[in-house]
């Protein structure tokens, strides 16, 4: 068996859940290639060579041009802050490596078209690209989205995507980088609206072609945080120090969309709301039922049959756990469940075999430059009092 090197830049909570992935990956499915977890990078040569014994990485680094360059790394694994994300990427595919690189997949649409640019350039030598929408791998969210395809649903009429959380409802929470636009590019927008709506293309198989939408900042002053603290950490905590800080990101977005096909969506990105931990929700009605999916019970799908007798409609619950589901057979006996980390492991799956196989991975880089562009038109739809604003066209580079 053949071994691919892998270089991880960036050691925060991204970090953790991609250190997972790979640990396990090989561990649990028969891969074409074995992942070698090579080096870990940072600037802080104290905390990375930390978390390079906590994780699993044979060796720990300070200069991620230093690694790309190195002929023993094979793969570039990117859990940076967005802002780094471009210049990362667009060298390690310019070096020959194939790259995973977290979402959203750049700060701005020029990022992302540079990034998808470069991806197109690579993968004429062989060389992958792949974004880390990992939502897409849990099992319960691949099944519904072949149960689409297959037409359960029938003919798309709406969607409601939504993605809550409430970490950010205490005022005194320190202005961590996800709080700072030049770092994270956008707030509960990009960070996890860009879930919603990569989900909610993913699973119709429809792109969104305008959006309508409001952005806001709850709390618009914060805490700076420790200086010893600076950027590393998860970007979701961090121990207050002296003085307060401008929050240069928005805390909510609401938005609502028409697919090219002229069906509508409507989605809702917070950090303030208040009880919901990690709630990214969709729902897809059709002419012939209905598929719902909840990230807080993430085991199952929820369908409504609109063809079966008018005395037996109604939602049920279907437990995706059967070895027959996307990945599953590969885990425990049906009806032992799955968690948020396992999508980790199989984006490592589809990743190795898709450069083994010498095939481009979904989402691609086009993919991420397609929810990129939809994020602008929210912002540039919220900037002018709301009005409907037109998705930026262009063919996808690489479809996923």
């Amino acid at each position: 068996m053949s071994t691919l090197r892998v270089a991880m830049i960036g050691y925060g909570f991204m970090g953790a859940a991609h250190s997972q992935g790979w640990r396990t990956a090989p561990r649990v499915f028969d891969l074409p290639a074995e992942p070698e977890m090579a080096v870990v990078v940072g600037r802080n040569a104290e905390a990375v060579a930390a978390a390079a014994q906590k994780w699993g990485w044979a060796e720990s680094a300070t200069d991620w041009r230093e690694v790309i360059a190195r002929d023993d790394i094979d793969v570039v694994d990117i859990v940076t802050p967005g802002d780094s994300h471009a210049e990362i990427a667009i060298a390690a595919l310019a070096a020959g490596k194939h790259v995973l690189c977290e979402k959203p997949l750049a700060n701005t649409v020029a990022e992302a078209e540079a990034m998808a640019e470069a991806a197109e350039r690579a993968a004429a030598r062989g060389i992958r690209a792949m974004v880390g929408f990992t939502y897409r791998r849990v099992p319960a969210v691949t099944f519904l989205r072949n149960l689409i395809a297959e037409g359960a649903v029938g003919t798309i009429n709406h969607v409601r995507a939504s993605y809550r959380q409430d970490w950010l409802v205490d005022p005194e929470m320190p202005l961590a980088w996800r709080l700072q636009k030049e770092h994270a590019g956008s707030g509960a927008l990009g960070d996890i609206g860009a879930h919603a709506i990569d989900l909610a293309q993913f699973v119709t198989g429809l792109n969104l072609a305008k959006v309508s939408g409001v952005i806001d900042t709850i709390v618009k002053e914060r805490p700076l945080l420790n200086s010893s603290s600076g950027l590393s950490g998860t970007g979701l905590s961090g121990a207050a120090g002296t003085g307060y800080g401008q929050v240069t990101v928005d805390d909510i977005a609401i938005f609502t969309g028409r697919f090219e096909t002229g069906a509508l969506a409507s989605f809702e990105a917070s950090r303030f709301a208040t009880g919901r931990k990690n709630a990214l929700e969709i729902e897809v009605s059709g002419d012939k039922g209905a598929l719902a999916f909840d990230l807080e019970d993430l085991n199952s799908v929820r369908f409504y049959d609109r063809t079966a007798p008018a005395d037996r409609q109604g939602f049920r619950k279907i437990l995706v756990t059967e070895a027959d589901h996307p990945y599953v057979s590969a885990w425990w006996p049906a009806g032992h469940m799955l968690g948020y980390e396992h999508g980790f492991s199989h984006q490592v799956k589809d990743l190795v075999e898709g450069i083994v196989g010498g095939t481009n991975p979904h989402p691609s880089f086009a993919d991420g430059l397609r929810v990129q562009r939809v994020l602008d038109a929210v912002e540039r739809s919220s900037e002018n009092d709301s009005v409907w604003t037109r998705v930026a066209a262009g063919v996808p580079v690489l479809a996923g």
